[in-house]
């Protein structure tokens, strides 16, 4: 038996690294999303969200990670790995797990308003394309879910002292257009 036994104990020891992860986004002023890439029960790559601190729109943390990780492997194919990430993806990291063939994607919390690994939408077993990943939802999910609750919730106040007070010196970044992608957390 030459696989690694996938379990829910491994399945929750690998999103505590993703939280992880996340935390390091959270404290970087980040949308907290954190992503690990697994491969033969060994991680091989770690991101979390960077669109701020790169200036780049696709700078998810899955994103990074897969690109990590197919530098880790020496191939863009990553069909024997396993993603790990604290927030279901969207349609564009999705797109992106589908095109590098990862086998199963494992999530802790649902986005309703734009997962694209079945809330919203399924792209990672849309029938027409070429792969399809194993989905694995909700792991360690109520983790997942107040991080980024607590980090929404931050934000909404202090843009509310910005209405009120006008900007600060040195005040954290609102999200952008006052967009908030916190997971329907509250309903």
């Amino acid at each position: 038996m030459d696989e690694p036994i996938i379990d829910l104990h491994s399945d929750a020891y690998f999103m505590g690294e993703a939280l992880r992860q996340a935390a390091r986004a959270y404290e970087a002023d980040e949308v907290p999303v954190g992503a690990v890439v697994v491969r033969a029960g060994r991680i091989i790559a770690r991101a979390f969200n960077q669109v701020e601190l790169l200036c780049d729109a696709t700078a998810h943390a899955e994103m990074l990670a897969l690109t990590q990780a197919e530098e880790a492997t020496g191939n863009w194919r990553l069909t024997d790995c396993t993603l790990y990430v604290t927030k279901e993806p969207c349609p564009m990291c999705a797109g992106a797990l589908v095109h590098t063939r990862v086998q199963r994607v494992v999530f802790g919390a649902s986005d309703p308003k734009g997962g694209a690994a079945g809330s919203a939408m399924n792209l990672l077993q849309f029938p027409t394309l070429n792969h399809r990943c194993e989905i694995t939802a909700g792991v360690r999910e109520a983790e997942c879910r107040a991080l980024l609750v607590s980090f929404f919730s931050e934000r909404r106040a202090e843009r509310k002292e910005e209405a009120r007070d006008g900007p600060r010196n040195g005040a954290r970044h609102s999200v952008r257009n006052g967009a908030d992608p916190t997971p329907s957390a509250e309903s």
